[in-house]
């Protein structure tokens, strides 16, 4: 890939939540305008060879940096070098975004209901659209829902309501919904797919999947994705193409 598509940016900050998740932000060149749930292509040095993957962005629209939220995959051309990145540190990002997952691909049903269903990383277009202060406009209920295998996983968990506290203030529509899929303890730990399906989930949130009403974002891995989308369909929710429809994804992995 042609080097002069891209910016050369600093680290700024690394966050470590396990051993194997971390966050970091970089600085953000003045041309980078992106809407919040795309994401963008950051490449790194490997050698000779320039190592690209894509990265749902974290930060608000209107952040003067950019936040993005990895794991490591072992043996992982790109991530086994990334995630010893320190403060000072170069990464290479691309100039332009990419991306459908926000909310304006949504045309109908017209927005009441938002649900933002996600596993592991997948959580990132979702931070960011929170820090948007169009999605409370937009949505009367929003449920961020967030999947992951442990209780030490559960990343940005303050983050996510010092968001609500300050971009939902006086909303009275959100609600935070974690699962933990290996702690028998947690009071929602079965895959999302099976929540749909049993019930469970929208006996949590206090609400129903309607066909008339609900915008569902899904984001996360592949198997999660498709099983929850087939889920969500024997609920009589569709595909959203071309504006209309109720389930949305992105598809970059």
């Amino acid at each position: 890939m042609p080097i002069e598509k891209f910016s050369r940016e600093k680290v700024l900050s690394v966050h470590r939540w396990t051993g194997n998740l971390f966050s970091f932000t970089l600085t953000r060149p003045a041309h980078f305008k992106f809407s919040a749930g795309q994401f963008a292509r950051i490449g790194l040095k490997v050698g000779d060879e320039l190592v690209v993957r894509a990265y749902s962005v974290v930060s608000s629209p209107f952040d003067e940096k950019l936040e993005f939220f990895s794991i490591v995959v072992p043996d992982g051309a790109f991530t086994s070098n990334l995630q010893h990145l320190k403060v000072g540190d170069e990464l290479y990002l691309e100039k332009i975004p990419y991306g459908f997952l926000t909310l304006a691909r949504y045309q109908l049903p017209l927005p009441q209901d938002l649900w933002l269903l996600a596993t592991g990383t997948g959580l990132a277009p979702f931070i960011s659209m929170l820090q948007d202060f169009d999605t409370w406009t937009k949505y009367a209920r929003i449920y961020l829902v967030y999947s992951v295998r442990t209780q030490s996983e559960l990343a940005y968990v303050e983050r996510i309501q010092q968001i609500a506290a300050t971009f939902g203030e006086g909303h009275g529509g959100f609600r935070f919904i974690p699962v933990v899929t290996r702690d028998p303890d947690a009071a929602l730990h079965e895959r999302l797919p099976v929540l749909i399906s049993s019930g469970e989930l929208e006996q949590a949130a206090g609400a129903e999947f309607n066909p008339a009403t609900t915008h569902v974002m899904l984001c996360g891995n592949p198997q999660m994705v498709d099983d929850t989308r087939a889920a969500l369909k024997a609920r009589g929710l569709s595909m959203n193409r071309r504006g209309e429809g109720n389930i949305a994804v992105e598809n970059y992995w």
